[in-house]
């Protein structure tokens, strides 16, 4: 059973995997549906994820609606 995670109120949404194997390297997946990669190893994605996620949240607000967009699309 999946649970909030910190911050979140209400019903817990559905999650799918974030990360994927194609070709023998890794990707990760955004919110908005981008795949990110390739990396070597799914460790190195998952690095890569967190740097992103950092990114994020000290994003100039003209970039976080650039990603936005990508969700619409």
């Amino acid at each position: 059973m999946s649970t909030n995670r910190a911050g979140e109120q209400g019903a817990v949404p559905n999650r799918s995997g974030r990360f994927m194997e194609k070709d023998g390297y890794w990707y990760y997946t955004t919110r908005e549906g981008v795949d990110i990669g390739p990396f070597d190893s799914r460790e190195e994605a998952e690095i890569g994820v967190g740097e992103f996620i950092d990114f994020i949240c000290a994003a100039d607000p003209r970039i976080l609606e650039v990603l936005e967009s990508y969700r619409a699309a």
